[in-house]
């Protein structure tokens, strides 16, 4: 069988994110869960194909600050400078992340891809986002148009796979579409940095 071109599947993950489903796929990093950012049902299965709470926020990743600045108030002049000299995976928590205005009682949260599923957000309004360092990675936030969630790959609670083989079958089976684990030769295998970032410039590193 002819192996697919990497435009193949491309394309074919973006169906299936744009479809509202949930993707398996090798980060800058890690092994990842996906889905549209924009989308709180599709958000809200990796919540449960992880076992996690939906208290705890969810990183993303976007193609450039351009896109980033679609989706928070403000981005700090730090962002900018931190993102231009970093030279490995870092991910920044922004402040003000815009998400739709929650809905009346009873009625279920709308979705836009204007603003970030309210399920992706911290509980004081910032969202961590990391530009990634791969190239697959990085077409598909640019010809998605938005962000996407990138959470490990794994129950939450168990240990982080680094390669495709270290994937449990359980995760497996739960998503809508894996990515061709030919293209993990991009993925560190190493967790991002995690730096905060506030308006005022202030700066605390979450991880090193």
């Amino acid at each position: 069988m002819q192996k697919k071109t990497i435009d193949e599947i491309l394309n074919e993950t973006l169906k299936v994110l744009r479809d509202g489903g949930v993707i398996l796929y090798p980060t800058d990093t890690v092994w990842g869960l996906g889905c549209d950012a924009t989308n709180p049902e599709a958000v809200a299965k990796i919540y449960e194909i992880k076992h996690r709470s939906d208290s705890k926020s969810l990183v993303l990743l976007a193609s450039s600050l351009d896109q980033i600045a679609l989706y928070v108030n403000e981005i700090p002049p730090m962002a900018i400078d931190l993102v231009e000299v970093n030279d490995r995976p870092m991910t920044l928590i922004y402040p003000g992340a815009k998400t739709y205005p929650a809905p009346a009682d009873g009625e279920p949260w709308k979705a836009d891809r204007y603003h970030l599923a309210h399920n992706t957000v911290a509980a004081d309004g910032t969202v961590g986002i990391r530009i990634p360092m791969m190239e697959f990675c990085q077409q598909l936030t640019y010809k998605l148009g938005r962000p996407i969630v990138s959470t490990s790959a794994n129950i939450s609670g168990e240990p982080t796979p680094k390669k495709f083989a270290d994937i449990s079958d359980e995760i497996k089976n739960a998503v809508d579409y894996t990515v061709d684990p030919r293209l993990e030769a991009g993925a560190t295998g190493l967790a991002s940095q995690i730096i905060k970032i506030g308006l005022d410039g202030e700066v605390e590193i979450i991880r090193a």
